[in-house]
């Protein structure tokens, strides 16, 4: 009997490719052209138009970085569970950067990568519906988990705010494609905690390694800039802070001030 497609390994086939304009792209050209599995990961040595949130565009050096995007079918998960994928990555991917750049390295809600108060890497998760309902879930949908980590660049864009590499916190060359496969070996394990054992495990682990928990900041919202206490994020991924009442925040309503 094949196995169900959310148990087959993420990370596997692993493609290389030597230039796209992003990852995600590429991954999604593949889904719309039936040439997409669960679990096939695309891995690019140089990524001339890389994408971020909120539209911004990622620029990083040729054969310096991790340029990553996986496909995934989360199933038995429904849309309104999609913040499970995403903390479940950031989970992973602070997992991975940890073994090599210590105690240092947070999740920045919802789902960046930090080391200190410098911005080491970020997670995109693009979804797509892809058919009708399958089960009391909802539709059928399949994500596009992109991953984009500072692993050897020493010199970045100077609008850039905060950006740091392994590099240049451990002063080592790494081998990039040996550190991509090793991150999907670490998502797969993830994922398979999500998929068999539920939330709680990896929702623990999220609000345990939280980027200033239960410590002020500032944050923008339009024109303004206002200072709260970040006090954790809900189960359904809404920030949760404190200044003299509390408030949540969903994604893209509030802007970093760092």
């Amino acid at each position: 009997m094949p196995q169900p497609q959310s148990i087959k390994p993420l990370g596997l086939p692993f493609i290389e490719l030597q230039s796209v304009d992003s990852t995600n792209n590429y991954a999604r050209q593949q889904i719309h052209a039936g040439l997409a599995q669960h679990g096939m990961a695309f891995f690019a040595h140089e990524q001339v138009a890389g994408k971020g949130q909120r539209g911004k565009v990622w620029v990083a050096e040729k054969d310096a970085n991790i340029f990553l995007s996986l496909v995934v079918n989360p199933y038995p998960l429904g849309l309104a569970e999609q913040f499970q994928l995403s903390a479940c990555v950031a989970v992973a991917v602070q997992d991975f950067f940890l073994k090599y750049a210590g105690d240092d390295t947070k999740i920045k809600w919802p789902n960046d990568l930090y080391w200190q108060d410098r911005k080491a890497g970020g997670i995109l998760i693009e979804n797509i519906v892809t058919g009708e309902p399958q089960n009391s879930t909802g539709k059928k949908w399949t994500s596009i988990i992109g991953i984009g980590i500072n692993i050897n660049q020493i010199n970045f864009d100077p609008e850039l705010k905060n950006p740091v590499s392994l590099k240049q916190i451990t002063g080592k060359n790494f081998n990039t494609v040996e550190l991509a496969k090793e991150l999907c070996a670490i998502l797969n394990k993830h994922f398979t905690l999500l998929i068999e054992e539920g939330f709680e495990e990896i929702f623990t682990a999220y609000l345990h390694h939280l980027y200033k928990r239960k410590a002020k900041v500032k944050l923008k919202r339009g024109n303004k800039v206002f200072e709260v206490m970040i006090e954790e994020v809900s189960p359904t991924g809404k920030l949760i802070t404190h200044h003299g009442i509390q408030q949540e925040f969903d994604f893209g309503e509030v802007e970093w001030i760092i």
